[in-house]
């Protein structure tokens, strides 16, 4: 994947779930985001990704919120997760910020961190800043994680960090070295924050391995009472 070319993320979920169908929820309200239904060697998962066809992928309001009350839906009915991550951040914007985007984004951030289902990741481009963390990231309790060879994980682009690292002097040398040490998934690998490099073709493979083995994963409680139940699912 070429990270300046957009690509519609429907196409990536064609060749990873069963015979290729998924059942999409609220397909025409914020479109960057995707949440959908559909079967992984037979078994139900709940699926959120980022769609760079729409605004980039990146997270707004309207899709923190979209994908959050998802990720509820899916951890109140023991529906596994697997969220495919593709982006470069929080929209910018003055409207977004004082409409509060960030306190939106901590629902999905919320959410993902309190769901103890099956949690698998896969970052296939890009996973920049705090929407990196949101995206159901290790730091979140991810139980599987990976990403593709061509994934850059950081806190922002190359250019943009080049810019303010030195300062405007020769930005496209210097965007160059940045992103030749840290525009992929290496330096994440060497810290744990992903638990493997995988080639694109293995990919749907390892997700239904996972899913496999994690499938009667137990989380105790944090009151350590021997029975509980699940949570409602808030209107958010």
């Amino acid at each position: 994947l070429h990270h300046r070319i957009s690509y519609d993320m429907k196409h990536v979920l064609f060749h990873l779930v069963d015979h290729g169908r998924f059942f999409e929820l609220m397909p025409n309200h914020a479109r960057n985001i995707l949440t959908c239904f559909a079967r992984m060697a037979g078994q139900t998962v709940g699926i959120v990704a980022n769609n760079p066809l729409h605004k980039a992928g990146c997270l707004d309001i309207a899709s923190s919120t979209k994908a959050a009350r998802f990720v509820r839906f899916c951890d109140a009915f023991s529906i596994p997760l697997l969220t495919l991550v593709d982006v470069p951040g929080f929209l910018p914007g003055v409207d977004q910020e004082h409409r509060g985007v960030i306190r939106h984004g901590s629902k999905l951030l919320f959410a993902y961190a309190e769901a103890t289902v099956p949690k698998v990741t896969v970052i296939l481009r890009k996973a920049y800043g705090g929407a990196y963390d949101v995206m159901s990231s290790k730091h979140l309790r991810g139980d599987a994680n990976y990403a593709w060879p061509n994934a850059e994980i950081a806190v922002m682009g190359a250019k943009g960090a080049a810019e303010i690292i030195f300062r405007g002097q020769n930005i496209e040398e210097n965007s160059a070295r940045y992103a030749e040490r840290f525009a992929n998934p290496l330096v994440a690998a060497q810290r744990g924050f992903i638990d493997d490099i995988i080639d694109p073709r293995d990919t749907r493979r390892i997700i239904c391995e996972d899913f496999r083995v994690l499938k009667h994963k137990r989380s105790p409680p944090a009151s350590g009472l021997e029975h509980w139940k699940k949570h409602s699912n808030i209107p958010l």
